[in-house]
């Protein structure tokens, strides 16, 4: 297994190329030259963290952003996972957005590009940085599609009686729909190409709710391919299986042409709990590991004790994974959720973190950065004293 050569080796080239970028003047998205490998502290794992463009103020000024950077190399963190895509709209200058929806970007950062903008900041204190592509295959939040289906209707994904597939408010696109996919291929592609960055990361969206499949095209196609008819329960195992493996075969072929830009280039995939996943969201992510379609895995373990988390743990590596394979898996860890009152204690935080070590898991990321700097940064003074201490 392969999956953590590049997080084990330095990035000499990236390096140079940010510095001489530096020196010239940063300006995105270009051609750029692109990081050869991944570096790290050989002793130790991912230490991420998530920096979301809701409920967090970090990508609304390039003086917050270049702060928070300080903030998080001084806590003993390496690596950031910025937010680029969310609510049907970019956090950078989008050509491809520009071209099929004439919004080149969120309008909160009109005239400025805060992704270029972190690359530059994490870089000058050692952070590696993974955009993530959050909202996938969803096109809006309780909106009704919002402007991406005003615009492209005939993207939308169906339930199976016609109306429009939505799940926990989230209304989505059509996960299976070749134009749907291309769309979201050619945004993750557009900033590996563009940007200095040490790789892309897919959410939990690149998925497709089990409820989905029912449009016209997409019956089409199954009763072609396996000469039967889809059935009323969206959950029967040929059709779900079926419909995961054009999920995971889109993961393949970001992950191909991700590696076609620079084979150092890390596709990191951030699913649901498996099996859940892949019954609930059709994220065979068993699927990815085994074939080697993602260089890290961060399973969002969103659990709220220390018992429902270890069990999460251990179903992934006596169930799901084997040997070496574990060394690609940085669990995703929930700081809090500013839906509800709910924040992470020091002592669960240590225990989670202890844990993953003593099962041979060398690293995390936590969802999302306003937890660290809730009272009085009461988190990042924990794990830069602790854990994270250099």
């Amino acid at each position: 297994m392969r999956f953590f050569t590049p997080f084990q080796s330095a990035i000499r080239s990236f390096a140079s190329s940010i510095q001489q970028r530096l020196v010239a003047g940063f300006s995105a998205p270009n051609s750029a030259a692109l990081p050869s490998s991944f570096p790290a502290d050989k002793a130790a794992g991912i230490r991420g963290v998530w920096i979301p463009n809701t409920d967090c103020k970090v990508l609304t000024s390039k003086e917050l952003i270049a702060e928070a950077m300080d903030f998080l190399a001084d806590t003993g963190f390496n690596t950031v996972f910025p937010i680029v895509w969310n609510q049907g709209f970019t956090a950078y200058p989008s050509q491809i957005m520009r071209e099929k929806f004439g919004v080149e970007i969120d309008s909160r950062y009109q005239g400025r590009d805060p992704l270029a903008e972190i690359c530059v900041e994490a870089k000058r204190v050692g952070l590696k940085v993974i955009p993530c592509f959050e909202y996938g295959f969803v096109s809006s939040y309780n909106s009704k599609g919002g402007h991406l289906l005003a615009k492209k209707p005939e993207w939308a994904a169906r339930d199976s009686s016609g109306n429009l597939l939505k799940k926990n408010n989230f209304d989505w696109m059509n996960s299976l729909d070749p134009e749907v996919q291309d769309f979201v291929l050619g945004l993750m592609l557009e900033v590996a190409k563009n940007y200095p960055v040490n790789g892309v990361q897919g959410d939990d969206r690149i998925a497709f709710p089990v409820e989905g499949g029912y449009d016209e095209k997409t019956v089409k196609c199954y009763r072609e391919q396996c000469g039967r008819e889809a059935p009323s329960d969206c959950k029967e195992q040929h059709w779900l299986q079926w419909r995961a493996d054009i999920i995971t075969e889109f993961v393949a072929r970001l992950h191909r042409e991700v590696k076609a830009i620079n084979p150092d280039l890390l596709l990191s995939m951030s699913p649901s709990p498996y099996d859940w996943g892949l019954v609930e969201y059709l994220q065979d992510s068993k699927a990815w590991v085994d074939k080697n379609l993602v260089d890290m895995l961060h399973p969002q373990f969103y659990r709220r004790d220390f018992n429902a988390y270890k069990q999460l743990v251990d179903k992934m590596i006596e169930r799901q994974l084997s040997g070496q394979q574990v060394k690609c898996v940085s669990p995703g860890i929930l700081l809090t959720n500013r839906g509800s009152k709910y924040s992470i204690t020091p002592e669960l935080l240590l225990q989670v973190i202890a844990y993953n070590r003593s099962r041979g898991i060398q690293g995390e990321v936590m969802f999302f950065y306003e937890g660290l700097r809730d009272n009085g940064n009461a988190l990042a003074e924990v794990l830069k004293k602790g854990p994270y201490a250099r």
